[in-house]
């Protein structure tokens, strides 16, 4: 499904709510419309998908707790990274996951009307999600057991006037997000990708996700014979002067182009080129004159696949941290999708995907505002109804744990004197919780024991990290929602390699690993966690 002939009404719920879950399924009854064609089925196995995965991934339809193999979702996995160019696109695409599977959409503006057994989500600018389920034997002070993950990665994203002209080339002006590896994004196969505003014709807006999945940018590097220090000195290009993707050569012949097909040429009071909203209107069906503002992110445009002499790895871009995200998405669904799932459940799984995480977190859809918080006392209040005693939310909190996944750094063959000694995760070999004493993850040794033990019970591998002491050490959610809210929180993640390169790399197998460490996580931990004990 082309997210970018989505036309989706922003963060609203379906206009029949009261309806059986499969009324969800049709155009008519979703908060987003596509033309004629019905939703694919999850989990999906496409063509593109079976050229890229061995004959020993079968599509993840097996259910474990019926006797049958443990599912593979990678699969599934690469369809998500090839339908989420974008936060945007990446929400979108677990929104539609959710409504198919059952899951009501509730609208933050309105008033919930929440049932034991019941499953929910809404979402945040369209780039932020929270989903969770209600277990049946759910009573007042039942704790949360949540994964939180982000949808965000490193990339470029247009200024907002980015029209500008070097040397008769029309430029691209963009602002570095993040922490990105900047180098791998030169001679690369970019496009663009993100979120427009339209006007509609009568006097309202629609918000609508776009993406040209064609090579529509690229950034140049400069040849060898200009820079003959390049490999000795290394390559140190200016992010202000010297990223600026290409998108066309002679700007007459641009705008000749762009007159051909009625479309106002470039000049100096326009804030983006004719040519790149010329390519705009194509793919929504629209005039410029409609555009009423955007928000793109440049992307590369080569497929998430696998790769390696036996298929054993993931070669893709957002990994970081679209792979953790993936993995919670589908624990959670999976975990509720049969009757019986939730019978003996007395505390609610949950799952919440953040934005704004590569930049500080400190943005209304980032983990730095009270969205969670406010969610979860929504929900107690909502579920307690006049059964309303003293400290419901307080002790919710108390009883509550949270599973920060994000990825981390697994060990690299060239560089292993990067890793401490003692500390070095492996591909392939399972999740990885990581450690540091001053707080930059939220690792305790009580977290730390507790979610060891959800692998012990589920016989899973598990690693752990911790950074060299004479080297500093990145952070994640972890901290800003175990401090903000209060609650247990470990941090965990997937190990990777080139994090924050525009082409990343992970193995497949801790991608299940992840999924099934997951999936036991909400399965189990509300016995797990009984017996232990501390302030008491």
């Amino acid at each position: 499904m082309a997210l970018s002939r989505l036309h989706l009404l922003l963060d609203k719920p379906p206009p029949h709510p009261f309806l059986p879950p499969s009324s969800f399924f049709s155009p008519l009854s979703s908060s987003f419309h596509v033309s004629s064609r019905r939703p694919r089925p999850i989990p999906r196995f496409s063509f593109a998908r079976r050229l890229l995965c061995s004959k020993s991934d079968p599509p993840a339809q097996s259910d474990p707790r019926r006797g049958e193999p443990a599912p593979s979702i990678v699969g599934d996995l690469l369809d998500y990274l090839n339908e989420s160019w974008t936060q945007f696109h990446a929400t979108a695409e677990a929104k539609r996951q959710l409504i198919e599977a059952g899951f009501h959409l509730l609208n933050e503006n309105d008033e919930w009307d929440l049932r034991p057994g019941g499953r929910y989500f809404f979402t945040r600018n369209m780039s932020c999600l929270v989903a969770f389920v209600v277990g049946e034997r759910y009573s007042v002070g039942s704790g949360f057991h949540v994964i939180a993950a982000h949808t965000d990665s490193p990339c470029l994203k247009l200024k907002p006037r980015s029209a500008s002209s070097k040397s008769g080339f029309l430029m691209v002006n963009v602002q570095t997000y993040g922490g990105g590896l900047w180098h791998t994004w030169f001679d690369r196969d970019l496009s663009v990708a993100g979120r427009v505003i339209l006007k509609d014709g009568h006097g309202s807006f629609s918000h609508k996700l776009v993406k040209v999945r064609r090579p529509l940018l690229r950034v140049p590097t400069l040849a060898i014979h200009l820079d003959r220090t390049v490999n000795t000195e290394g390559f140190k290009p200016n992010l202000e002067t010297q990223l600026l993707p290409l998108i066309a050569t002679k700007i007459e012949d641009a705008e000749m182009k762009s007159e051909d097909k009625k479309i106002a040429p470039s000049s100096s009071k326009s804030a983006h080129h004719s040519l790149l909203l010329q390519v705009l209107c194509e793919e929504l069906s629209c005039d410029v004159s409609d555009i009423m503002g955007m928000e793109l992110n440049v992307c590369d445009t080569q497929p998430s696949c696998l790769g390696g002499g036996n298929n054993e790895f993931i070669f893709s871009g957002r990994l970081d941290n679209l792979a953790s995200s993936y993995c919670a998405l589908r624990a959670l669904i999976d975990t509720c999708r049969l009757p019986g799932d939730l019978a003996n459940e007395q505390a609610i799984r949950m799952v919440a995907l953040f934005d704004n995480e590569e930049v500080g977190s400190n943005s209304m859809q980032g983990a730095g505002a009270p969205t969670i918080f406010q969610a979860m006392r929504r929900i107690v209040d909502c579920l307690a109804q006049e059964r309303f005693r003293e400290g419901s939310f307080e002790r919710a909190l108390r009883s509550s744990f949270l599973v920060s996944a994000d990825m981390a750094h697994g060990l690299h063959p060239n560089f292993p004197d990067k890793y401490e000694e003692h500390h070095r995760p492996a591909l392939q070999k399972g999740v990885v919780i990581k450690h540091n004493a001053n707080q930059r993850y939220a690792t305790s040794s009580l977290t730390a024991f507790l979610f060891k033990e959800v692998a012990n019970v589920h016989n899973l591998p598990v690693q752990e990290f911790v950074v060299r002491n004479d080297m500093g050490c990145g952070s994640t959610i972890g901290p800003i929602l175990a401090s903000g809210v209060g609650i247990r929180t470990v941090d965990c993640g997937i190990p990777q390699l080139s994090m924050h390169s525009v082409r990343e790399i992970c193995g497949k197998d801790d991608i299940d690993i992840a999924y099934k460490y997951f999936m036991a996580f909400f399965q189990s931990f509300s016995d797990i966690d009984k017996k232990l004990s501390v302030d008491f």
